[in-house]
């Protein structure tokens, strides 16, 4: 069993209090996705916005109760995400910040890159957008069409595709873009793209769940780039592009799994504080599902551990993101049995919370992707 020091103790339990600022705004966000104007000022959004900034970019320190926090670790991500997600996952990812574009650019970047990229968050709040997923084939590196090739007059880059459901695209002021510069699977990388240059086009999607990030469609018709804003460019090949992703993708999965298993934490929580309302024979339900949310609360933990520990290691951070996922829909569908027939109607916190929980299952790579890789880690052994 892992248990939390006292410092994480002091942030779960602030993190718990920020959440419930969310969830006040989750509900407008929902109804209108573009309507951001109070987010900015939540107490969570401060801590929030400063994840993924490397300590030295950050400036100031978040203090609470006498401790620091950077949110430059897993482990503190997760404990944090959870009690946020809880409070509404949608305000959550709504929120300005770096988030995966920041881990990209902390991997890939020289220090001159990092500076220009961290140093929009130092006086406001800015959002951003990472473009990996295109039309038609996801992320399948291999399939990729979006292109970075030089430009006509010799002077940078253009970049030139489409990529699909990217959050926050539409309300981002920079980000960052795969694309294939060359064949093969070494022939693809990352560059940081300013959203106000000519050629950039985001339009966001309708959807049903975690209508609050905003998930749009971008199109790039000759989006220029120029030649400093190319990531990894100091790195070798076998370094940059897809490799860069998955160490990234590594970091950030186990915060997937947290929020989601936020999720299912609100929907426990609904049931327990309506228990009256609730059809026969709910206790022993009840009690199976807490049980549930503490073993799975475990296995995010371990995961982000290990992901501490070594960010090559993604294993077990797939198995917690399955496993969360699939938690945060039986719950979130279970409690809406429990509560009766016209739950969805009368109800309204829980029916979001199952819409929301659904839309979680298409974050960072879906069941059959996670389990593909818990598959390569037993047969690797790096799952014991």
């Amino acid at each position: 069993m892992i248990e939390l020091d006292d410092r994480l103790r002091v942030l779960r339990r602030s993190a718990r209090e920020w959440g419930e600022e969310l969830r006040e705004l989750g509900e407008g966000l929902d109804r209108d996705p573009g309507n951001t104007g109070d987010l900015a000022g939540a107490t969570g959004v401060r801590y929030i916005s400063r994840m993924m900034i490397p300590p030295e970019f950050q400036g100031a320190a978040l203090r609470q109760s006498g401790y620091t926090f950077h949110g430059n670790t897993a482990l503190e991500r997760v404990v944090a995400v959870e009690e946020l997600g809880r409070g509404d996952a949608g305000a959550f990812l709504a929120a300005p910040g770096p988030s995966l574009s920041g881990g990209i650019v902390a991997l890939l970047g020289d220090e001159v890159q990092q500076r220009w990229f961290f140093e929009h968050f130092a006086a406001e709040p800015v959002w951003t957008f990472f473009g990996l997923t295109e039309p038609d084939h996801g992320s399948d590196a291999s399939a990729m069409r979006t292109t970075l090739a030089p430009a006509a007059d010799g002077d940078g880059a253009v970049l030139t595709g489409e990529k699909r459901y990217v959050g926050s695209a539409a309300r981002a002021r920079l980000g960052t873009v795969f694309a294939r510069t060359g064949p093969g699977p070494l022939g693809i990388s990352a560059a940081m793209v300013e959203t106000g240059a000519a050629g950039f086009h985001a339009e966001p999607l309708p959807t049903i769940g975690l209508r609050g990030a905003q998930i749009c469609a971008v199109r790039f018709d000759e989006v220029p780039v120029p030649e400093d804003r190319v990531l990894g460019r100091h790195l070798p090949a076998s370094s940059r592009g897809m490799h860069a992703a998955t160490r990234m993708f590594n970091q950030f999965r186990p915060g997937v799994a947290a929020l989601a298993l936020g999720i299912a934490q609100a929907a426990y929580d609904y049931l327990d504080h309506h228990r009256a309302d609730l059809v026969r024979g709910s206790d022993e339900a009840l009690a199976s599902l807490a049980d549930q949310l503490v073993s799975t609360r475990q296995l995010v933990w371990r995961a982000a551990v290990c992901v501490d520990k070594d960010p090559s290691q993604g294993s077990l951070a797939s198995a917690a993101k399955a496993r969360s996922t699939g938690l945060a829909e039986q719950l979130t569908l279970q409690a809406l049995e429990l509560l009766g027939p016209g739950a969805r109607f009368s109800h309204p916190l829980p029916e979001k919370l199952a819409r929301d929980a659904r839309g979680v299952e298409f974050m960072e790579g879906t069941t059959h992707m996670q389990r593909l890789n818990v598959a390569q880690g037993l047969i690797n052994g790096r799952i014991a």
